[in-house]
């Protein structure tokens, strides 16, 4: 299993929509907004790495209101 913190930066006055909508994503375990330069962080888990590219590509960049992401892909060290 494959997780990553999705920061999001969303268009202004949007986060909460943007939170709302990608809490119902499959595979979005979470979704807050928050303070500073992101507006929303998500925390996702895929069985692949290709697959969470899908994920982040297909079905969350494709909510409206986000302009930017950025994927932190959880390491174990």
């Amino acid at each position: 299993m494959v997780q990553a913190f999705i920061l999001i930066q969303t268009e202004v006055g949007k986060a909460a929509t943007v939170a709302e909508a990608i809490r119902t994503v499959a595979g979005v375990t979470s979704a807050e907004d928050v303070t500073g330069p992101y507006d929303v962080i998500a925390r996702v888990e895929a069985h692949s790495v290709d697959e969470l590219g899908k994920l982040v590509i297909a079905r969350i960049q494709d909510v409206q209101g986000i302009t930017r992401t950025l994927t932190c892909t959880v390491v174990h060290v």
